[in-house]
């Protein structure tokens, strides 16, 4: 959002640096991204004077050429070879010097140099309006018709404007300060200034009967309606002080009309629209919404299909004139020829705006205000802005009263506050009188006074402010966060001697990580539709966080696990023909976590990481044959994050998860870590995917919480490993980590590792059985290993899988 500092200025008096002024809105929670200069002509005219043409000949070598000395109020005078049909003696003229920047209207700016034209010396530019950028014509030099001295700068008499534009980034809750006096507003309240309303007089009717009557028929979306008719108006271009503050917020001016209704919009933040009467037919407007499927016309000439929830402004026979808080419809508009107007000013429901905007891809200057909420009480006060100005520069006459249907009045919200809890969120007291004053200031209305606390009234435009918290927000705000001093009993001393975990450098290292083998990061939206977890037992429907002002069905609910967001992810890329997938994401998952005695929800937020991987496991290559993805390809992924995190002692299960066709469970200390494998095809066929996807969810923050081993260093042993095979037959049930976890307890001291080099499953060892070849590599730091000692640790170990898991040993 633009905010001119000149425009600011006509509401409150402000002599500070502009900067001061945008480090105090920063502060305040207004957010200046930047602060840039705004010149009505480029340059600024800069450098330019006005010169008086002393001498005036032909140049010797070129009839179309003049040789001219200039007086520019200098000891001597300036010799300048000019190609001005129109130059003569005794003209006062614009003189751009050597080192002089010029910035012509259609070409790139450049720097006036000593130059010899057909031999002679020329020490300046004699310039035409184009070569300044004040307009187009080149036809001949700027003559000037004034009594200025010879030397005055150039703007002195062009009066050109400048201004610094505040460029704020408005968060959605703040649309109260969508507007030059919603700053203003704020800066009262900073610097404890008075606020300068502009003139609100009420117009008295030129004839007592309205060119058009209004009906609301959609009272739920529309909560306020005012208009005034105007006749015999005059169409023409804005006053230059209106078309010079629009174009420095970035508005292209129009007409005097349509330039009215956005410098009312900008100054108070209503939204605001303007109606060719000529065009309304029955003389009458319903606001109302119509059928599913009508065809539209919009002002960009484009046909769109209503919704049946789009609120629509129609005329008395039905017809839609304009999309409610959106967009005009292809008649509404004021043109050359309009003479008669019907002005609206209108405060329609938030929700009704953004689905409507949403539904039809439109942006406007009206539906971002309208979408974040404005004020129902300020219809009326724009509306007589607008006809004033209207009045004073479009002539025309009144016709009727203001309309003004209000069909359920919107009233301050009353918010009860004490002192002791505004000093319990601040964390320090602030003086009662400085409460009251900072409220006061912010147009609140305080009531109920005593020594514990007081009543304050909101005011209707601060749509965000509706609980303690929200107010004590507002007072701290303003009071100013950097005065909160931090208590001396904050430090470090406590803290043990170990460094805290810096998650966003760990969530970095491992992101390299993965990258290097082969993953892409992606980032999801938060919101999902709610039939997943309608349709996936897993997950519990009734926990869905929901969205009260949903922009559709589709964004309902935030979402309770990665999943259905990354597989949509893996649909737009499958669909666009990339298959071999490997992708990552760190989010939040969302659900409810428990309700009170009276039905206050309270809600759920973790952070987790996510995996998936699909199609082959490379691209097609001569040097290497391409396979599907496996299993264990995502398995040794999920091993080397424990690895990087140092985490050995963990269990693994196999997974009992309808979400998956087979898996692994990973639990730490009886928490559940990680879960991971195949997707069964009912839930990637919820997304429409066909190929066979491998999953894994990993919860994040338990991961950081694991304590880190200390890492040691040690010599390489000089003496050899030595490998012994074995052949397990065992139930299926019998997992490998339950092979190694035994193995390593009952050989600790020479036992080195175990491998799994084959896995056989088949009617010759039985339906309920698999086999292991295993691979035991044994290694003593102190000594060559012997037959009789590997022989030995092999009949051990071959003890121990018979007596605990019932295996039989193949040879």
């Amino acid at each position: 959002m633009k905010i001119s500092a000149n425009w600011l200025k006509n509401y409150i008096d402000i002599d500070e640096p502009i900067q001061e002024i945008a480090d105090l809105l920063t502060m305040s929670g207004l957010e200046v991204e930047g602060v840039s200069k705004y010149e009505e002509v480029t340059g600024g005219l800069s450098g330019l004077v006005i010169g008086l043409v002393t001498e005036c000949q032909k140049h010797p070598e070129a009839d179309r050429l003049s040789l001219t000395s200039v007086d520019v109020g200098k000891d001597e005078e300036l010799s300048i070879v000019c190609g001005a049909p129109n130059v003569s003696l005794g003209q006062k003229v614009v003189v751009a010097p050597i080192g002089t920047t010029i910035y012509p209207a259609q070409a790139e700016p450049f720097k006036i140099k000593r130059a010899k034209i057909r031999g002679i010396v020329s020490e300046g530019m004699i310039c035409a309006e184009d070569e300044i950028g004040l307009g187009t014509d080149h036809r001949g030099i700027l003559v000037l018709d004034t009594d200025l001295k010879p030397g005055t700068p150039a703007n002195d008499y062009f009066k050109t404007s400048s201004d610094q534009i505040i460029e704020i980034g408005l968060t959605p809750n703040r649309s109260d300060a969508i507007s030059h006096i919603g700053v203003a507003r704020d800066l009262k309240a900073l610097l404890n200034r008075h606020l300068k309303w502009p003139p609100l007089e009420t117009l008295k009717p030129d004839s007592p009967d309205p060119v058009v009557e209004v009906r609301i028929e959609n009272e739920e979306a529309c909560l306020r309606y005012s208009g005034l008719s105007f006749r015999n108006i005059k169409v023409s271009p804005s006053p230059t002080w209106i078309q010079n503050k629009l174009k420095a917020i970035g508005l292209i001016p129009i007409n005097n009309i349509v330039d009215i209704t956005n410098y009312v919009m900008h100054e108070m933040g209503q939204p605001m629209h303007a109606f060719d009467a000529d065009f309304i037919a029955g003389n009458e407007i319903v606001v109302k919404s119509l059928p599913e499927g009508t065809s539209f016309i919009t002002l960009d000439e484009k046909e769109r299909k209503l919704k049946n929830s789009d609120l629509m402004i129609c005329d008395g026979e039905g017809n839609g004139m304009c999309i409610a808080g959106v967009f005009g419809g292809i008649n509404s508009g004021v043109t050359d020829k309009t003479t008669q107007i019907f002005l609206e000013s209108a405060c329609f429901s938030a929700g009704y705006v953004r689905k409507t905007a949403q539904f039809h891809g439109l942006k406007t200057d009206a539906s971002f205000r309208f979408e974040r909420g404005t004020d129902p009480n300020l219809t009326v006060k724009a509306l007589k802005r607008a006809a004033s100005l209207i009045k004073e520069h479009a002539g025309g006459t009144v016709h009727g009263d203001i309309i003004d249907l209000y069909p359920q009045t919107v009233n301050p919200i009353a918010v009860q506050l004490t002192y002791a809890n505004i000093d319990r969120l601040i964390g320090q007291s602030i003086p009662k009188n400085d409460i009251i004053q900072i409220l006061e200031n912010l147009d609140f209305e305080i009531k109920g006074k005593d020594s514990s606390g007081f009543t304050a009234m909101v005011p209707t435009y601060r749509t965000d402010v509706t609980r303690e918290v929200d107010v004590i927000e507002e007072i701290l705000r303003i009071y100013g966060y950097n005065k909160i001093e931090l208590s001396e009993h904050y430090g470090s001393a406590y803290i043990a001697d170990f460094p805290p975990i810096d998650q966003d450098r760990s969530r970095f290292g491992l992101s390299k990580m993965l990258v290097a083998q082969g993953f892409y990061e992606i980032y999801t939206n938060s919101l999902t539709k709610p039939d997943y977890t309608a349709n996936t037992p897993e997950f519990n429907h009734d926990l869905n966080v929901k969205i009260i002002n949903k922009l559709s069905e589709d964004l309902g609910v935030l979402r309770q696990t990665l999943l259905f967001t990354g597989l949509e992810a893996l649909t737009y890329n499958i669909n666009h023909r990339q298959t071999n997938l490997r992708l990552f994401e760190f989010g939040k998952t969302y659900k409810v976590a428990s309700r009170d005695l009276i039905g206050i929800k309270r809600y759920q937020e973790n952070k987790y990481l996510a995996l998936f991987m699909t199609g082959n496991n490379q691209d097609d290559s001569w040097i290497d044959h391409t396979r599907g993805v496996k299993f264990h390809d995502l398995s040794s992924v999920i091993h080397k994050i424990l690895e990087k995190f140092k985490l050995s002692a963990y269990n693994s299960k196999v997974i009992q998860d309808s979400i998956f066709e087979y898996g692994l469970n990973i639990t730490i200390a009886n928490k559940p870590l990680a879960r991971f494998g195949k997707l069964s095809p009912k839930v990637c066929a919820q997304a429409e995917i066909k190929q066979s996807v491998f999953y894994a969810e990993i919860d994040w923050e338990l991961l950081l919480k694991q304590p880190k081993d200390h890492i040691e260093f040690n010599e390489v042993s000089r003496y050899p490993e030595v490998r012994r095979d074995l052949s397990l037959v065992l139930d299926k049930q019998v997992s490998f980590s339950e092979i190694e976890k035994l193995a390593l307890a009952t050989e600790r001291h020479i036992l080195r590792r175990i491998n799994v080099f084959d896995v056989y499953e088949g009617e010759k060892i039985g339906e309920d059985k698999k086999a292991y070849a295993l691979s035991f590599i044994l290694q003593d730091k102190n000594k060559t290993l012997t037959e009789k000692i590997i022989d030995k640790c092999m009949s051990r170990l071959m003890q121990a899988f018979q007596q605990n898991l019932d295996a039989f040993i193949r040879t």
